[in-house]
């Protein structure tokens, strides 16, 4: 019997029902699919299946068959007479005739964004979906990892002989990067990345957020001082006792808040780049995570992130501004960037321009003008729009004399560590991005980060500034999330899915 939804025909000679030879080459036991939501479940089914073989051969210690337990695999063909003669949507589309696919992980996660995706190519094209049984062996870590605290190093080499474990080989950014040529014999890349690549950045995730990647909500805040996490504390716990917007509040450990059901209080230590969630039932809420002080923090976290795919993020955090005319708590909108920061100069290099996103950018003026009542001249006093230098030295400041042609040349107005890297990696991964950072010294003129001015500055402007944060998002989300997935993060040969 076949799943519901699906087709069945005759098979070829040699071949499964329908299924082009690419495909045979990559996964097996193929079904046609013509509806989305039975494809996906069947995703989610052949998922099911394998886990359950590892975790059973887990628990037993027995070997098991490398062709049991593997990722499910989705594919679709078209040819040149099918493709679509006007390019008009930014995704959802297959640029050139063959065959397409992608292994998938943890589908009962992606369901969504499943449904979005397949139904878009089903939409488009008067193609079947192809879905089975990929050849990649899921890593065992990946699917038992809660239960592997007190293997030994020698258990570790016993289980790599009878299971998969995660093979780095074969786990990389090169869909992402432009760096995956088409290969006649494969199929080409449906999606930025493959079942590995996510494991691996969900695995992450846990780690240095403390929390499952399921609370993870598609509007995503980036900050880079905890006092922001104190101000949405508050604020999100609030919405979620006295609103009807959002239906929880997570903070790290999975401790999750509901109306009249408070968790319980924070215990030990907080994780590396603590997050915090703002949960809608639809998941476009809200997450903010504190991701320190750094580049590579940024790097890091949204690396993983990104296999998200959310809508988009923003980075709100302070810097040092470089203008005599700035005050301290003034805000900086970047429409552009200086990369001294060198941690993703392997992936995207530092030629590649790192446009502003039209659509983040209206909502972050706009937002500002409603939370702080300032418009016209008075708001240009107080919001100034230029070029942000992201660096990776935490002291530029005592490399005044190397730095200031550097500075001046690039008409930069603000020095930070963090929002070049979040926009770069934005821009490399298609997801939509934005700074709004905010003046907390003036080290070239004199004003620098003391304690007790900071506590001033601190008191006065944060709240504020979460506030357009959040305001930015809301009104992105009012807006139809379709207009923020623009073209200009899509190059000339592209995955269809966003």
């Amino acid at each position: 019997m076949s799943p519901s939804g699906a087709l069945t025909t005759p098979p070829p000679p040699g071949q499964s029902p329908g299924v082009p030879g690419l495909l045979e080459r990559v996964g097996s036991d193929f079904t046609r699919f013509t509806d989305a939501g039975a494809a996906v479940e069947r995703i989610m089914a052949l998922y099911a299946e394998s886990v359950a073989l590892l975790q059973q051969a887990f628990q037993s210690r027995t070997p098991i068959d490398a062709a049991a337990a593997v990722y499910p695999y989705l594919g679709i063909e078209i040819d040149g007479a099918s493709l679509l003669t006007e390019d008009r949507f930014p995704y959802g589309v297959l640029l050139e005739p063959g065959c397409y696919g992608t292994t998938l992980t943890r589908p009962s996660l992606f369901a969504g964004y499943l449904r979005e995706q397949i139904g878009l190519l089903l939409q488009h094209y008067d193609r079947p979906v192809l879905v089975g049984r990929s050849r990649r062996r899921i890593p065992l870590p990946y699917v038992i990892e809660d239960s592997v605290t007190d293997i030994t190093e020698d258990d570790l080499r016993r289980l790599g002989e009878r299971f998969a474990l995660p093979d780095l080989s074969s786990t990389d950014d090169s869909i992402a990067n432009c760096q995956l040529q088409p290969n006649p014999d494969m199929p080409r890349p449906l999606s930025l990345f493959t079942a590995e690549r996510v494991d691996y950045a969900l695995a992450r995730l846990h780690h240095y957020t403390g929390t499952t990647p399921a609370h993870f909500q598609r509007f995503v805040l980036l900050t880079n001082y905890q006092r922001y996490v104190d101000e949405f504390r508050d604020y999100a716990r609030a919405q979620v006792q006295d609103g009807d917007e959002y239906s929880a509040f997570v903070e790290p450990g999975d401790i999750v808040h509901r109306r009249d059901q408070p968790g319980a209080d924070p215990s030990g230590g907080l994780p590396q780049m603590p997050a915090y969630h703002l949960v809608r039932p639809d998941g476009d809420g809200i997450t903010l995570i504190n991701i320190g002080v750094g580049p590579s923090n940024a790097k890091t976290i949204t690396d993983h992130v990104a296999v998200l795919r959310p809508h988009c993020w923003l980075m709100v955090g302070h810097c040092a501004g470089l203008r005599r005319t700035q005050r301290l708590g003034d805000y900086v909108l970047a429409h552009g960037y200086v990369r001294a920061d060198h941690v993703l100069d392997d992936d995207l290099p530092p030629w590649v321009p790192v446009p502003p996103i039209a659509e983040v950018q209206v909502a972050l003026q706009e937002a500002t003008t409603r939370i702080t009542g300032l418009s016209g001249a008075e708001l240009k006093t107080r919001l100034r729009t230029g070029t942000v230098m992201t660096t990776d030295n935490r002291n530029w400041e005592l490399r005044y004399n190397a730095l200031f042609s550097q500075i001046n040349m690039s008409r930069s107005i603000a020095v930070d560590m963090e929002s070049a890297t979040i926009a770069a990696n934005g821009f490399r991964f298609r997801v939509p991005y934005g700074t709004l950072l905010c003046v907390s010294d003036k080290p070239l003129h004199g004003e620098l980060k003391l304690r007790g001015m900071a506590r001033s500055f601190y008191r006065e402007r944060i709240s504020q500034h979460l506030k357009v944060g959040i305001e930015t998002m809301r009104s992105l989300r009012a807006q139809g999330v379709d207009r923020l997935h623009s073209r200009k993060l899509r190059g000339f040969d592209e995955p269809p899915f966003r």
